[in-house]
């Protein structure tokens, strides 16, 4: 893969207590500050780029790559997929609707298969950018050993990780069927020294059902949310450390699909639930005029 994810795994069973009046559902991990306030286009922003997902067949090539570089190797958290690389089954637009697919099945014919018993996608967007206010509206598939994502990374095939930060704006997982993780990773705050900064929102019943996932990144700060209200707020300390805060450079947007995993397959995958479909109805990117 073209950037090393070892995020999001291990969240802290250690909770700070929730200010008052604030959202009870919201259970902050350590080192986390949850807010419970309206969110949507901030004033100011315009659309800069965005896929609706209108025109059917594979994602448009102009927008999305394929991350498959560890599938030979093996990806970072144990996961048990293969990605493939521009193929239907596993990555396709239909009615309007990207799906990305996670199947039981061994792709013994690509030459870049790694003995995985499960097939699925991961798209890159080939657009950056630096700051703005990110809008994805998706349907998150159920069972157990899901992990669907909503994620960026600096845009880079040299990155190292976590130093250079990690922006985790929507995952789940299915063992933890009423919760979404908003987290992000830096060389000081990750999940390797137990001090990631993230919370979990509770949303009873959340896979199955349209939401939509946001996060407002600026020089200052980063929020994330769902739904037109954001629930976490992270800081830049101001000190301009890049252990504190390292998001400062473009990044790239990623949705994937994993099967299992250190996190997602905590207990177990259940290949009685598969094919599973991780839905986008669009991803919309906005910045200040």
């Amino acid at each position: 893969m073209s950037h090393t994810h070892i995020s999001c795994l291990v969240v802290m069973a250690l909770f700070m207590p929730l200010a008052a009046n604030a959202d009870p559902s919201i259970a902050p991990a350590k080192d986390s500050l949850a807010i419970d306030e309206p969110g949507g286009v901030p004033t100011g922003y315009t659309l800069k780029w965005s896929d609706e997902f209108d025109t059917p067949g594979l994602p448009n090539p102009a927008l999305w790559r394929y991350d498959t570089k560890a599938n030979k190797t093996g990806w970072a958290n144990h996961e048990r997929q293969y990605y493939a690389n521009a193929r239907p089954e596993n990555s396709r637009v239909e009615d309007g609707t990207l799906i990305i697919e996670a199947r039981k099945e061994d792709l013994k014919d690509k030459s870049d298969w790694g003995g995985q018993h499960y097939s699925s996608a991961r798209l890159l967007s080939k657009k950056t950018y630096k700051y703005g206010y990110v809008e994805v509206r998706a349907q998150l598939p159920c069972g157990l050993g899901v992990w669907p994502a909503i994620w960026q990374l600096p845009a880079t095939d040299r990155l190292k990780w976590p130093d250079d930060g990690e922006i985790d704006i929507m995952e789940y997982v299915g063992w933890d069927k009423d919760v979404i993780y908003h987290t992000i990773h830096t060389g000081l705050y990750n999940h390797v020294k137990g001090t990631q900064k993230g919370i979990l929102k509770a949303m009873p019943a959340v896979c199955g059902q349209w939401h939509t996932y946001s996060l407002l990144w600026t020089p200052n700060e980063i929020k994330e949310g769902i739904d037109g209200r954001y629930y976490f707020h992270f800081r830049n300390d101001g000190k301009g450390n890049t252990g504190t805060w390292p998001f400062d450079r473009a990044h790239n947007l990623i949705l994937n699909l994993a099967v299992g995993g250190d996190f997602g397959g905590k207990t177990g995958v259940d290949d009685s639930s598969l094919p599973w479909q991780f839905k986008i109805d669009y991803v919309r990117v906005y910045q200040k005029q």
